[in-house]
């Protein structure tokens, strides 16, 4: 459960963003509701994430309008698409490859 878990945590994180969205993400971290399941992940300027109370680490980085990530569950890169004009506080859902994920940015 925890692995199938992470992996539409992750999947959900790499999608393409536009900077402003990707910036209140980094700067205020997001929420994930997965499954009922709410997952907290943390950004850090120099390029690093975490989330499910420290299990998962990992590297994020921008690529034009795509937030990359990839974890110690999953090293390949994934990228994904976040909807445009989001800031602290606001929610949205994102497809993944193992359904919805609801993202609110702290």
């Amino acid at each position: 459960m925890r692995l199938l878990l992470a992996a539409t945590v992750f999947a959900a994180l790499a999608t393409p963003a536009f900077a402003d969205t990707i910036d209140e993400v980094v700067k205020h971290g997001i929420v994930l509701n997965v499954q009922g399941m709410d997952i907290e992940v943390t950004y850090t300027a120099d390029g690093k994430f975490t989330a499910m109370d420290g299990q998962v680490t990992g590297a994020w980085k921008r690529d034009g309008d795509k937030l990359c990530t990839s974890s110690n569950f999953d090293p390949n890169e994934t990228c994904a698409a976040y909807p445009t004009d989001k800031k602290s506080g606001d929610s949205f859902d994102l497809e993944g490859p193992q359904g919805s994920v609801t993202m609110k940015i702290k």
